[in-house]
């Protein structure tokens, strides 16, 4: 199979990275500038503090001005990376400048080669710059420009006014040659989706260093607006606190805190009840634009527990497998509630589709269908589980040998325990801000636990060593997450177990549901499907669309920069030829 939208987005985590803190960058331009002036210094002809006067003293007034020139246009640039953007500056001035070592004179070829390297280092900053802060080009060629031009002020301390003539031609050649290049990398994402791939560029990184919501913006122009079913038991007990397990079949991402990445904790603080928020059947596809959609789901929400029909009766839970797919399922009343896993096999995202025909099939027997992916084993990212493959399949027949299997069990009192507890682990160590919560349940004094982790994914063999835990407590167990993708930034990969061994999750998994059990009281229940209308995805396909725009991209920046290149060095050849002829 083909890797999905998001397998391809995860894989762009590679060209994330940290820029070093701005002294170190500063301390690396400082020896190179003192390397430089002693290998000049040994030369046939000495050159005094070349290295200082030609790389160093730009570096550091480009260094310092940069971020200026920038603010005051409204944008940011960070210190680290103004640090790092010189310091790459000097290296491949350094590089270029060091080709006149090859001539014979090479206090003739010195010139040439160190104003060919102020050329590269405009073809360098340019890109970048609009890049990490402006994609705007015309906002960021003097930020672009300027250790290049303090380089020519060197220039002309060394070799006079002539320098700066020709080498000014020669900045605006490589100038032209770099703006072509990012007119031609922005255009795929332009005819694609009719905006700037730069412009996004600018607001993830934003995100990125700042926590910046500008993605959603990006987002908002891409989404389309759709109808999407929320399924939710309502849980009245005596005497205590209500509970709510409601399934919205969207996807919390796509990233931090954009769009609905921390979807179940937006929709469980804005409730007086216990919110248990599941994982439905949705895709990267289904994530809201902006975290204001929610607004939408949580009116859905609140919308839908008016005039509701409540009982005392729900059945034992009770198992069913076909091929890999294993669903733990409980009815109550008219409504049945299915949890679905694969674990110790990979659990992924399963389609929106696919969640609509489980329904469709059930309603023949429910009046409502709560069906929800536990998501509970990650391997690797992958992708999603989709219609009609043989995996697809699996889900479906075994989601109708569970629902005939639960009609012949017979419906008897029920009692419900709650507990909810924060956990003392970061959103980088894969946990949410919901920490975990279990659902509690005893019928015919079968008791049974539904473990909540407000994470995304649970690491391989995870779960069985829960559960394994768990068997002295309860007689029935399962472990599901949220699948919040506000633990992930841009890599898919931070499930629940990779970083804090499971021994330092199990003591306090048993704490919540001792707690739990010890909160059981007899209790009714009450079920809804609701349709929250006028919901702003990203839309079908869109992932797969964007990241294969982008990957595109990024397939063919290198020959493209080379080829922009090697057009400005045949340019800068002829330009010296010409001037050679005339003087």
């Amino acid at each position: 199979m083909a890797p999905g939208g998001d397998v391809r987005i995860e894989r762009l985590s590679r060209f994330i990275f940290t820029a070093p803190s701005w002294p170190q960058s500063l301390l690396l331009i400082l020896i190179l500038g003192f390397l430089i002036d002693m290998a000049l210094i040994r030369a046939q002809e000495p050159i005094w503090f070349f290295g200082t006067i030609a790389f160093t003293l730009p570096a550091l007034l480009a260094f310092l001005f940069t971020r200026f020139t920038i603010r005051i246009q409204g944008k940011e640039l960070a210190w680290n990376r103004s640090g790092l953007l010189a310091l790459a500056s000097v290296v491949i001035g350094i590089i270029t400048t060091a080709f006149a070592a090859i001539g014979v004179d090479s206090g003739f070829y010195l010139p040439i080669t160190y104003a060919t390297g102020l050329g590269m280092i405009l073809s360098l900053r340019m890109p970048v710059l609009v890049a990490v802060a402006d994609y705007r080009l015309r906002r960021m060629i003097i930020p672009a420009a300027l250790q290049s031009l303090f380089g020519l002020g060197a220039g002309y301390y060394y070799f006079g006014g002539e320098f700066v003539l020709w080498a000014s031609g020669l900045l605006i050649i490589f100038g032209i040659g770099s703006s072509i290049f990012i007119w031609l990398i922005d255009r795929p994402m332009k005819q694609a989706f009719g905006l700037s791939g730069l412009s996004f560029l600018n607001a993830f990184i934003a995100h990125m260093t700042d926590g910046s919501k500008t993605l959603e913006d990006f987002f908002c122009e891409i989404g389309e607006d759709v109808t999407v079913p929320q399924v939710s038991l309502f849980f009245s007990r005596e005497g205590a606190g209500d509970a709510v397990l409601t399934i919205p079949n969207v996807h919390p991402g796509p990233m931090g805190e954009i769009g609905s990445a921390n979807l179940p904790k937006i929709i469980h603080d804005r409730f007086d009840e216990e919110i248990f928020v599941a994982h439905g059947c949705a895709t990267h596809d289904f994530n809201l634009v902006s975290e204001s959609e929610a607004d939408t789901i949580i009116e859905a929400l609140e919308n839908s527990r008016k005039n509701l029909s409540f009982s005392r009766r729900a059945s034992r839970p009770v198992r069913t497998r076909y091929g890999s797919v294993e669903i733990l399922t409980q009815r109550f009343s008219d409504s049945i509630l299915m949890i679905s896993t694969r674990s110790p096999e990979k659990t992924e995202d399963i389609d929106f589709n696919i969640g609509m025909m489980i329904m469709a099939e059930g309603h023949r027997w429910f009046r409502d269908v709560a069906f929800i992916d536990a998501h509970n084993c990650m391997t690797e990212v992958s992708s999603p589980v989709l219609p009609a493959t043989p995996l697809g399949t699996e889900y479906y027949r075994a989601a109708l040998a569970a629902m005939e299997k639960a009609l012949t069990e017979p419906l008897l009192p029920f009692s419900v325990g709650i507990c909810h507890r924060r956990l003392p682990f970061t959103r980088t160590e894969g946990f949410g801000d919901l920490g975990i919560q279990v659902l509690a349940m005893n019928v015919d004094d079968i008791k049974s636990a539904l473990i909540l982790f407000d994470g995304n994914n649970i690491h391989e063999g995870v779960r069985e060593e829960i559960r394994d835990a768990m068997s002295d407590l309860v007689d029935e167990s399962e472990i599901m997450t949220t699948d919040t993708h506000v633990v992930n930034t841009v890599s898919g990969k931070n499930p629940i177990g990779h970083i804090i061994p499971v021994s330092s999750i199990i003591p306090h998994v048993r704490s919540a549901v001792l707690e739990a059990l010890d909160d059981m009281k007899p209790a009714k229940s009450a079920s809804v499907t609701t349709w929250c209308e006028g919901l702003i995805i990203f839309g079908s396909h869109r992932i797969a669309q964007f990241a294969g725009t982008v990957n595109a991209m990024l397939i063919f920046i290198p020959p493209l920069s080379l080829g922009i290149l090697i057009l400005a060095f045949i340019l800068s050849i002829l330009m010296f030829s010409v001037i050679g002829l005339y003087w």
